[in-house]
């Protein structure tokens, strides 16, 4: 109870702070109130890197000044410019607050506004890249070692048992028929009669489903952030060294293929069920309980023995969707580079696979791509970027590598750099080029990225497909619309607010300038990366991070049951740090479930006075806004090892 009438007061507080008017014994919110805000990078500012904070004012600022002060002391002030553009009717007036000049002595700041309408910041940091980033890096780690299934679980505060161990012997089924519109599945399952090892792995979300979709492409970045960051994300880093979480997805991966039937699983559990079968979605509970849930009764039966999804009703040796194919490829070749001289059976195992899976892509796909059931679930549309990138890895994995596992289909290198400049020529001059930047659906921005440094170590050979300009411009092109959307935003973000996976694109994109500066030796948008980065952090309309306890306000109410129901509600620990939400969206969404705690507790919803261009809710029935998900999470640890490290470590 303390807890709860605490929540409740600081709630209160802040909806008088928001008030024109109080009365003792009523409480008058006027829609003529003059307020305004000051949105800052809650995690903090880089010394020597751009420093920009946004006023968003109910009305006019002209003429106002606003100074940042160190305590009480000013060490800067300006004048504050035009308005960048209206947010909403109730703040037609956004600002730029840039301080880029202040190059001041690491500590704790504030910003202070003076003119029609006074406003003032949160306190923020101003110091090392280092020093901002390192915790928000080992929060990524924390909350991915926090999503872990199986009988290797990492306990911790949210943590204390072993999950779906019923996983280690799972019955294989054969994709089910879903009903267009419900989402439901017709009749019952066909099983295969197989049985597989499918446990480990992490959930995808805040449910307990487990992707080979979004894994893939999870792994995929981390094992390049354990490839090109040693010394943020590998064995140099005491904090957060993703290794062993890396190999941890790797080793989901190798059983979700079975190399020596050259058979392909791509989903473990049920997300919609039908009225005899209950499903993942349609119960809250931690996931411990799911081994023996409800005696495992026949409407239970796939609860606690979840199915395992062969790809095609082709069985062994079937053709694998390509954007499914090129991602796993990628994720056992960088396996292969990392692990050939530890452990070279392992890495040998990767190589092989990795070959294989490459060689099994379907390239002329028909209807909707394999993602997972129901497809409604991840719509991806896009495949060739992912079979440039199985290509690429593919080409380092084999450049320069000595003793090779017998058995191989190829072993030039050369083959594979044939391959991704044709997937990605494919790509460029594809219906889908530059329509998107590096996230889930889209991975052109890390295999452009990993391409060009292929060419510059092959001598940037003449001959194929396409070549370093041409990557480079396509990179340069996904960019550039980013700066364009951002033109339209008043805080300059490189992403519309109101689509889904907001808060992954904006870690994306800032990867994607960074990329790009090291590959031109150019700035040309070092301080869109900055910015970019900080719009996900806190310098928004809603003042908030999207990402778990990376700044001082951040989700309190995700809609994930082990945060829901074994952390805080409030935002003291413990909560899932370093988990990134589906972010601001078009819309909220709403639906409860036996045994979800309400959260907020008290029901208010803070942010909603700061909705305009587009919306957000810190509500747990808000899949669609305050959702976590693993693939959502993997651009942020690579942007945070962008800003500390600035450059990658050598060549692939």
């Amino acid at each position: 109870m303390p807890t709860l009438r605490l929540t409740v007061l600081k709630r209160f507080i802040k909806t008088v702070l928001s008030c024109s008017i109080f009365i003792p014994g009523l409480l008058v919110c006027s829609s003529l109130a003059q307020t305004a805000f000051v949105r800052v990078n809650q995690v903090g500012y880089v010394s020597g890197g751009p420093k920009r904070a946004y006023l968003m004012s109910s009305s006019s600022e002209a003429g106002a000044t606003f100074s940042v002060r160190s305590g009480s002391t000013t060490v800067f002030s300006a004048a504050i410019g035009a308005s960048l553009g209206s947010w909403s009717r109730s703040y037609p007036n956004v600002y730029a607050l840039d301080f880029d000049t202040l190059t001041t002595t690491a500590g704790t700041y504030s910003i202070a506004v003076s003119g029609p309408v006074a406003a003032s910041s949160p306190n923020f940091r101003i110091n090392t890249a280092t020093n901002l980033y390192a915790t928000p890096l080992a929060n990524s780690l924390f909350f991915y070692q926090n999503e872990r299934d199986g009988p290797n679980f990492i306990a911790s505060p949210l943590r204390t048992a072993a999950a779906h161990l019923n996983d280690q012997t799972a019955k294989v089924y054969l994709t089910p028929n879903y009903n267009v519109g419900s989402g439901r599945f017709s009749g019952d399952l066909t099983a295969t009669g197989a049985v597989i090892d499918a446990s480990g792995g992490w959930w995808d979300a805040g449910d307990y489903l487990k992707f080979v979709q979004t894994t893939s492409y999870t792994v995929d970045l981390m094992l390049a952030g354990v490839r090109d960051f040693p010394n943020q994300m590998g064995a140099g880093s005491a904090s957060s060294n993703f290794s062993a979480e890396a190999k941890f997805g790797l080793d989901w991966l190798l059983r979700m293929w079975n190399d020596s039937t050259q058979t392909f699983y791509y989903q473990v559990g049920i997300g919609n069920g039908n009225s005899q079968t209950v499903s993942d979605h349609d119960i809250w509970r931690l996931p411990q309980a799911d081994d023996t849930y409800q005696g495992c009764s026949s409407s239970y039966r796939y609860i606690c023995n979840r199915p395992a999804f062969i790809n095609t009703a082709g069985g062994a040796g079937a053709s694998i969707s390509p954007n499914l194919a090129g991602r796993m490829a990628a994720a056992f070749a960088i396996c292969y580079h990392l692990y050939q001289t530890s452990s070279p059976s392992y890495a040998n195992q990767c190589l092989l696979s990795a070959e294989h899976i490459f060689d099994h892509a379907n390239t002329a796909p028909a209807g909707n791509l394999l993602t997972v059931i129901p497809f409604s679930f991840y719509p991806e549309n896009e495949w060739r970027d992912d079979m440039e990138l199985g290509a690429v890895e593919l080409y380092f994995a084999l450049q320069g590598a000595s003793g090779l596992p017998m058995g191989l289909p190829h072993i030039d290198p050369n083959f594979y750099l044939q391959q991704a400049a044709h997937w990605a020529n494919a790509y460029i001059t594809g219906p889908n080029d530059a329509t998107d930047t590096l996230n889930l659906y889209d991975v052109t921005g890390f295999a452009h990225f990993d391409l060009y440094r292929a060419f510059t170590l092959a001598g940037n050979p003449s001959g194929l497909e396409t070549n370093r300009a041409a990557v480079l411009a396509d990179l340069k092109k996904q960019l550039d619309k980013a700066v364009a959307q951002g033109n339209t935003d008043p805080f300059g973000f490189g992403f519309p607010w109101n689509v889904y996976d907001t808060t992954s694109h904006g870690a994306g994109i800032s990867v994607m300038a960074a990329e790009y500066g090291f590959l031109t030796g150019t700035n040309t948008y070092a301080a869109n990366a900055h910015r970019w980065l900080a719009n996900i952090l806190g310098a928004n309309a809603w003042g908030t991070s999207l990402i778990v306890g990376n700044g001082t306000i951040f989700p309190h109410c995700m809609q994930h049951q082990v945060a829901n129901l074994a952390g805080s509600l409030d935002g003291s620990p413990p909560v899932l740090a370093g988990a990134a939400v589906e972010g601001p969206n078009g819309i909220t969404a709403k639906g409860t479930l036996s045994g979800m705690l309400a959260c907020p507790v008290d029901g208010v919803d803070v942010f909603a006075q700061f909705n305009g261009k587009a919306v957000y809710k810190d509500f747990v029935q808000s899949f669609s806004t305050v959702e976590p998900a693993i693939d959502l999470t993997a651009s942020s640890f690579l942007a945070f090892s962008w800003q500390i490290a600035g450059a990658p470590s050598g060549t692939p």
